[in-house]
């Protein structure tokens, strides 16, 4: 019976997810959504400012709080390792549906691009971003990433899959993809607002410290000597050009999953 429920459970993270997956796409580029990131709202520019930084304060706490080694060792002891990953999405979920609901906006305009073809350019790179994060899921482990396959081991009563370093696809090019097209996503847009532009620079700026900082020197922790080659030779998030480098290049063992998943492996 516990198997089943955490099989339950697990699924109903990852539907959460994705839902908040697909509304934040909506959120950020403002359309289809019942409240975006410039929505009509009301209050003063202060109040909206503090708001808006304690919102995205607080999502940065929990997603990189909950992924640190300290933190893991106590929550080993409360949450049983089959759902941990699911946990963590969901916290994540939630952090992330608080802030799309209480999120104000800042309307004043920093640049508004009137060209019918600049605005379909921008428009696509806005896509293109998306589509990397989404295609960088599955270059390592979707399933793992998202809790999927450890709720489906346990079901089975298997082995918790173990995570492999792994440079397929894209992470021959660039070591963050994922971070990448969040990025690119968040910055590609034919109107920029304060609001949007406040979103868009305390984003990159938790990616760049949370990735570069505290993700890849867990990553080396773990992964040790194969990771530290990957990270010489492969950039951190502007591509490289020409022949990515080859899988078999950074063979490395299983390695504890890294919470995170901002980096070329499976998690």
């Amino acid at each position: 019976m516990r198997r089943v429920l955490a099989f339950v459970y697990g699924v109903v993270c990852y539907t959460i997810f994705l839902g908040t997956f697909l509304y934040a796409i909506g959120f950020v580029a403002n359309f289809g959504v019942p409240k975006s990131i410039d929505s009509e709202g009301t209050g003063g520019t202060l109040p909206a400012l503090a708001i808006d930084t304690l919102l995205l304060l607080l999502f940065a706490v929990q997603h990189s709080g909950m992924a640190r080694r300290a933190f893991k060792r106590w929550w080993h002891g409360v949450v049983a390792p089959a759902v941990e990953r699911s946990t963590y999405v969901l916290a994540s979920s939630l952090v992330l549906i608080t802030l799309f609901w209480q999120w104000r906006p800042l309307p004043a305009t920093l640049w508004d691009v009137a060209s019918p073809a600049g605005r379909g350019i921008l428009w696509g790179v806005c896509a293109v971003g998306w589509t990397t994060v989404l295609l960088g899921t599955f270059m390592i482990s979707h399933a793992h990433l998202f809790g999927l396959a450890q709720v489906w081991a346990r079901l089975r009563g298997a082995p918790a899959p173990e995570p492999q370093f792994q440079t397929r696809g894209l992470y021959r090019f660039v070591r963050h993809p994922l971070m990448l097209g969040f990025i690119v996503a968040f910055w590609a847009t034919p109107r920029m607002t304060a609001g949007h532009a406040l979103f868009a620079a305390a984003s990159t700026g938790y990616i760049l410290l949370a990735t570069l900082a505290f993700e890849e020197r867990d990553l080396e922790h773990y992964l040790g000597e194969p990771y530290r080659r990957y990270r010489r030779m492969v950039p951190a998030f502007i591509p490289r050009l020409g022949r990515g480098v080859r899988a078999d290049e950074f063979a490395a063992g299983p390695a504890e999953a890294i919470p995170g998943g901002h980096a070329s492996r499976t998690d």
